[in-house]
């Protein structure tokens, strides 16, 4: 299922924003990570073009929201607006 509407989300936002190059989706299953109350909920990588989501104990809709906000990163890095507004993104970003 999260598979199916992940890849639904993924396509709407490629043909809504445009991307030159989509970028790649890792869904990551991580109990430790999930046990955490402060545990990872998704990272996107400029540099490898990636999108990575910890599911594990999470509820769809909120993993669905996740990989949404990370599109925005990857559309942002596409257009020049991560490396141009804040330089290169270092410790404390």
């Amino acid at each position: 299922m999260i598979n199916k509407l992940a890849k639904s989300l993924f396509g709407h936002c490629h043909k809504q924003l445009g991307f030159k190059n989509p970028p790649r989706l890792f869904l990551k299953k991580d109990q430790e990570n999930a046990g955490s109350a402060l545990g990872k909920t998704a990272y996107y990588n400029p540099g490898e073009s990636s999108i990575t989501v910890y599911i594990t104990g999470r509820h769809i809709k909120d993993v669905l929201r996740s990989i949404a906000h990370e599109l925005i990163h990857h559309h942002q890095n596409e257009r020049g607006d991560l490396t141009s507004a804040m330089g290169e993104a270092g410790p404390g970003y």
